[in-house]
């Protein structure tokens, strides 16, 4: 059975997507990951462009990678100068990595109008490049940059190119669609052609995702024999991106039974795509297939009722192959099937003829009306089921609060000072603390009145905050809903709040963020997971 490379560009192709920002701390460490999942190949950068690409080169020979050899990426020689002479083909030999990739033009009118030679001269940049690199290396891979487009202009210019560098040594020939504007049945037919002038040689495919198509273009060359399939994680890359290797390599085992990595690196696929999104400090798309956190997540009542006697009713394939997790979420378009999930989940005895499951669909729908939303927030609505079976303990009673942000000069900074008053015990705690802002102020009063009785809180920290304005036609009076993420040692947990007031919206939040902390610990110290 043949077996597809996979080669990544992450760190090359990957970081020239707008927002996309490594350190070469950050790029090791990608390196790293990438090589537990199973890449076969690791673009590392670009050495004759700029400084940290030439550290990271240095700095990665420190560590043994187990699947991946690191390649470093270059272009064919600067046309006024020989390969001797040219300072980016010695900046790749000194980089003395195991692979070099190089591209080189395809198409003619990019000889013609970005390199400003003739067609013939770009003949023999592309041969004296590969050739002059060919001893240095173990894998020589050639990028015929703009390959479909070349095509569709001049097909035997185009093969021309590739005839070139097949004569100097190269292993691989990669057909790019650099602007990705090529259709799957035009990538197909143009492929056929190759094959039909190169019958030995291997080809690889390198695709961008302007027209959607980067990944539908890169199966398509897959199953018409290609050996080495490029992309970056989570399709990051310049314009609309790069095919995305998070969606190709489980297309490629899982439907196309192509192998590529193993099934147990698969597994290891969303935490991996996670990752590198948290190193880049950028969201995780979460309707990303599947690794995102919506892949596997079911919201209307008629599909949580399927999937739970039969996932395959609305999954195509089992989560955990991916390393994900099949989701249920709660919303107003729940039925009884998603609150008993919910309730099994929490540990909850709950019965479907149970009235108070009804009571909580009602309670639900309601809140959804006014502007809550418990996706993101399922802590409060675990609070929300146990206020309605009677099971939620009374930590504190609020006896009243007051935030007053001041401002005394136009160019100071504002302040901002909370004052509160909560009943804990038969006790009154009256205290006041300072904030950065009004919302930071009353965090820090409620933690100062209630630390005392509940030393746990120290533990908890607040990890985001966010307010959204909910639509409606009165202007500055519409309500807002605020979503808080909280975190201790062991668990990440989302509150909500809403109202037409930030303050008021924000303290439901925080107090069922604290709430949640008391319930899960004494869930924990009665051994309920």
């Amino acid at each position: 059975m043949r077996r597809i490379e996979i080669y990544d560009t992450t760190l090359r192709d990957g970081t020239q997507a707008e927002d996309f920002n490594v350190s070469v701390e950050d790029k090791v460490r990608i390196s790293l990951k990438l090589d537990e999942l199973g890449i076969h190949y690791i673009e590392g950068g670009w050495p004759g462009s700029n400084p940290k690409d030439v550290q990271f080169f240095k700095e990665i020979k420190n560590y043994a990678l187990s699947s991946a050899k690191i390649a470093a990426f270059g272009s064919t020689h600067n046309p006024r100068t020989t390969p001797e002479q040219d300072i980016n083909l010695r900046a790749l030999v000194e980089a003395r990595t195991e692979v070099i990739t190089v591209f080189g033009k395809t198409w003619d009118v990019h000889v013609r109008d970005a390199l400003r030679i003739s067609l013939e001269r770009n003949l023999e940049i592309i041969r004296d490049s590969l050739a002059y690199l060919r001893p240095h290396v173990k894998k020589l891979f050639y990028d015929a940059e703009h390959f479909f487009d070349g095509f569709k202009a001049k097909p035997d210019y185009a093969l021309a190119t590739l005839r070139q560098a097949v004569s100097a040594g190269a292993d691989c020939l990669v057909l790019c669609d650099t602007n990705g504007g090529t259709l799957p049945q035009e990538v197909a037919k143009i492929i056929g052609k190759v094959k039909k002038e190169f019958k030995n040689v291997s080809f690889g495919i390198h695709t961008h995702n302007d027209s959607g198509l980067a990944v539908a273009n890169s199966l398509v060359a897959a199953e018409l024999g290609a050996s080495q399939v490029q992309g970056t994680m989570n399709g990051y890359g310049e314009r609309c991106g790069n095919a995305n290797l998070c969606t190709i390599i489980p297309n490629l085992m899982l439907k196309m039974k192509i192998p590529c990595i193993t099934d147990e690196q698969l597994t290891r696929l969303t935490k991996i795509s996670r990752f590198v999104t948290e190193i880049a400090n950028l969201p995780h798309n979460k309707y990303q297939p599947y690794v995102g956190a919506s892949a596997f997540a079911h919201k209307g009542g008629i599909h949580v009722s399927a999937v739970q006697r039969n996932p395959e009713t609305y999954e195509h394939i089992r989560p955990e192959k991916v390393g994900n997790i099949q989701r249920i979420l709660i919303s107003d378009l729940s039925g009884k099937s998603n609150v008993l999930h919910k309730a099994m989940q929490y540990g909850l005895d709950l019965e479907s003829r149970d009235p108070v499951v009804l009571e909580i669909l009602k309670q639900l729908k309601e809140l959804e009306n006014q502007g809550y939303q418990f996706e993101g927030a399922e802590a409060s609505f675990e609070l929300l089921m146990h206020r309605a079976l009677g099971t939620q303990k009374k930590y504190f009673d609020l006896l009243g609060f007051r935030v007053i942000d001041y401002k005394s000069k136009e160019d100071d900074a504002a302040q901002a000072e909370a004052t509160i008053m909560l009943g804990v015990g038969g006790k009154i705690e009256h205290t006041a603390a300072i904030g950065n802002g009004p919302v930071n102020a009353l965090d820090n009063a409620i933690r100062k009145a209630l630390e005392k009785f509940y030393p746990e809180l120290k533990e908890i920290h607040l990890d985001d905050y966010k307010v959204r304005v909910i639509p409606d036609k009165t202007g500055t009076g519409a309500r807002v809903r605020v979503l808080i993420e909280s975190s201790d040692r062991e668990d990440t947990w989302g509150t909500v709040g809403v109202s037409t007031d930030i303050i008021e919206a924000s303290w439901q939040a925080l107090v069922d963020g604290i709430n949640y902390k008391f319930l899960k610990d004494s869930k924990k110290k009665k051994g309920v997971s």
